[in-house]
This record gives C-alpha cells, structure tokens and sequence, in this order.
C-alpha cells in the first residue's frame, strides 16, 4: 500500500506548486482526492450502474426494491464511501494515531452528516427556500459540504490524538 501512496502523493504534490499561496498541501491533497472520488464514484461509477438497470421498473434486491436512479446513487454512495475512507486515511490525513476501526466509524458518521446536510442545503435551503436555479444550488452546496466535511475529517475523523503520557503536550 505504500506505494501505491507514495505515487498518488507524488502524482497529486506535482500540481501543488501554483496553489501553494492559497492552499497548504494537506487541504490541496483533500480536494484532490475528493475531486477524483467525485468524478470517478458520483459520475463513472453511477453512471454506468444507472445504465445497466435503466430500463428495469424496479431493481429488486431482497429486503429492498430501487428505482433505477436510487440503485444506482446506492451503489455509487458505497463506493465513495469506501474510496474516500482510503484516500482520506492513507494519502490525505496520514498523522491521525486513532485505531482504523474508530476512524472508520467516524467517518461513516461523517458521511451521514455531509449527506443530510448536502440535502439540507441543496433541496430545503436554495432550491425550496430561496427559490435557486438547481445547478447554482449545487454549486453553493458542495463548497459548503466540502469545508465543513474537511473540517470534520479533520478535527473528528483523523484527529491526532494527544499521548496523555507524554509531558511535553501538556499545558503550561
């Protein structure tokens, strides 16, 4: 795995140098990695799940029975959740010392956080309440998501937990 790391680091910091002044690494790598989830998992991966069941009334699965689009939104959620928990823990925020299952179900819960607030936002804020064109509503919505859900990686997520046995992290 590390070195398949090191290559996206070295693939990703090679287009760094411009945004250096705007942007530190650490946020460039986040919007990188969750750029290329984005189009690979919100546009690939839907897009061709959504062709192969199109023309099915429903997607019939068991337990559960999907409207072609919402299978496919399914289907393509899990994959960027499972892509994005990788990039984030291995390529972007790489200094956190909480154990994988606890970051793992940190950023489940983030997940679920960013996807009502994006449906917050996106439908009953700018589309409903202000009455936004849908397009421009999304636009406004995914800077939003995108900064508080960097922020709770971050800060929750991949947090750096201080050593309570080290002296030297202890206040004054």
């Amino acid at each position: 795995m590390l070195h398949v790391r090191d290559k996206i680091l070295d693939f990703i910091d090679f287009f760094h140098p411009p945004f250096r002044k705007i942007m530190p690494i650490k946020t460039f790598r986040y919007a990188a990695c969750g750029g290329a989830n984005v189009v690979f998992g919100n546009v690939i991966v839907y897009t061709a799940i959504y062709h192969l069941v199109k023309n099915q009334d429903v997607v019939n699965m068991g337990l559960f029975a999907f409207k072609p689009y919402n299978f496919a939104l399914t289907i393509s959620s899990i994959f960027t959740f499972c892509v994005g928990f990788i990039l984030n823990k291995y390529v972007v925020f790489t200094t956190s010392n909480l154990k994988a299952r606890v970051q793992l179900f940190r950023y489940f819960l983030a997940f679920l956080f960013s996807y009502s607030l994006n449906y917050l936002l996106l439908n009953k804020v700018f589309i409903e309440g202000l009455h936004l064109h849908p397009v421009l509503a999304q636009g406004i919505t995914v800077v939003i998501v995108t900064a508080v859900s960097y922020l709770t990686q971050m800060h929750f997520t991949f947090k750096v937990k201080k050593d309570p046995d080290d002296i030297t992290q202890l206040p004054e």
